[in-house]
């Protein structure tokens, strides 16, 4: 369903609709990259890659940085997030398959 343009909007009860509608699709693709995420350790495993690859790192970020400014999100805030997500991702790899391994 189509959402209305947010200048249209008349009242916070309206716009809250809209938000909670965002919010949801936001945490439905949240729970997809998760699931690609996880199958990040046994990959990372079997080619020797380390759960925390700096460069792969920097790559992500420079890549959400650039997406947030096409897409009018100030690149800052979608940094941050990413680097929370990055980090809780990275030290769940770190429980698995530990901390050696090439920055691939």
């Amino acid at each position: 369903m189509a959402r209305p343009a947010p200048e249209t909007i008349k009242t916070m009860a309206d716009l809250r609709v809209c938000i909670d509608e965002i919010d949801s699709a936001v945490v439905e693709l949240l729970a997809e990259r998760e699931r690609y995420t996880d199958r990040a350790p046994d990959l990372k495993a079997r080619e020797g890659i380390a759960a925390r690859a700096p460069r792969r790192i920097e790559a992500v970020l420079d890549n959400v940085r650039g997406k947030a400014l096409s897409q009018g999100l100030d690149p800052e805030l979608a940094e941050a997030m990413w680097r929370i997500m990055i980090e809780a991702v990275i030290a769940r790899e770190e429980r698995v398959i530990g901390k050696e391994g090439i920055d691939g």
